[in-house]
């Protein structure tokens, strides 16, 4: 009796050591995909569903007031693209688009530079750099919105203290793109700084020491060591500022009072379009299909990005093995 019960004893435990084992094979091959599931899931019903309900809606004749509609088709996108105010838009975002992220990136870079010296107070200039980011949308166009005004304005009112004639800000379309574009620069740029920031503390001091003992200046490391270390986060940077800077909504639509995009449509943007068509004129199918030309177009661009980066990226490597074979 003694000889069979010590049998059953080993023979559970090595149960218990199976189901151990099995349990602990399965915490390693699919607890990863537990870890990561809930942003698929968040992403699933706040990403993925909308879009594709945005493309359903865009293939039906969809009111606001009656609902879905009749199936037809293609002919929501053929009727926007024949149109002219879309193309007036898209002309009118690319133009505020590029106003904005190219000064944007630039002044970014800069401001990372200075903050990473070892100033006094570091901290304290850091966080002044994000206050921007956090003020509400909102309150900043209506603060640009008095600064930009055509009569009295502060910048029209020192404008013409120095005997020049005012800026029509809101009437003519140059200057309307760049009193919106200064208002997306205010509110991101110290953001981008930041991110540009974290980047360069962690590009190792031993490269910058052994710089300045070959005599190079802080010029010199900037272009030399820094800028093509930073080259994954520059690019990070400019994908996230073409992405938002293609669906610009709010400085655009605060920028006066009736929210139109001027009374010409002068600074009329995608999204403006999109919000006309489907809360003005109650066309959901013409709003959805909007908003899917702009979803390709933000994809077009990131593939151009993506192919023009990975180009720069592998002759930046040629040149570095063909200096490593120079130097060998």
């Amino acid at each position: 009796m003694t000889t069979v019960a010590a049998v059953e004893v080993n023979a559970r435990s090595i149960r218990r050591i199976a189901l151990s084992h099995t349990l602990s094979r399965w915490d390693v091959r699919f607890s990863p995909y537990l870890y990561i599931s809930p942003f698929f899931l968040v992403f699933a019903v706040m990403g993925l569903f909308p879009l594709l309900y945005t493309a359903w809606v865009s293939v039906h004749d969809w009111n606001l007031i009656g609902g879905q509609g009749d199936f037809v088709g293609l002919e929501n996108f053929v009727t926007v693209l024949s149109q002219g105010y879309f193309w007036n838009s898209l002309r009118n975002t690319f133009s505020i688009f590029l106003l904005s992220s190219i000064p944007q990136i630039i002044v970014a870079l800069g401001i990372a530079a200075v903050l990473d010296f070892n100033l006094r107070g570091k901290t304290f200039w850091r966080m002044g750099v994000l206050l921007p980011y956090v003020v509400a949308p909102v309150a900043v166009a209506l603060i640009f919105n008095d600064l930009f005004g055509d009569k009295f304005g502060l910048i029209n009112s020192a404008i013409m203290s120095l005997g020049l004639e005012p800026v029509r800000w809101h009437v003519d379309v140059i200057p309307s793109h760049l009193a919106i574009a200064t208002m997306v620069n205010f509110r991101w740029t110290g953001y981008n700084a930041l991110i540009f920031l974290a980047a360069m503390q962690a590009v190792p001091r031993d490269y910058y020491e052994a710089a300045i003992i070959d005599g190079a200046n802080r010029w010199r490391t900037f272009g030399s060591i820094t800028l093509p270390l930073l080259r994954p986060i520059i690019i990070f940077v400019i994908l996230t500022s073409t992405i938002g800077g293609l669906q610009i909504f709010d400085e655009a639509r605060m920028f006066d009072n009736v929210g139109q995009g001027g009374a010409s449509r002068q600074w009329q943007t995608l999204t403006l379009y999109i919000y006309e068509l489907g809360w003005n004129q109650r066309n959901f199918g013409r709003a959805s299909a909007v908003a899917w030309l702009l979803f390709l177009i933000i994809i077009l661009i990131a593939v151009i990005n993506f192919l023009i980066t990975r180009r720069i990226a592998g002759t930046g490597d040629r040149k570095l093995r063909v200096r490593a074979k120079g130097i060998s």
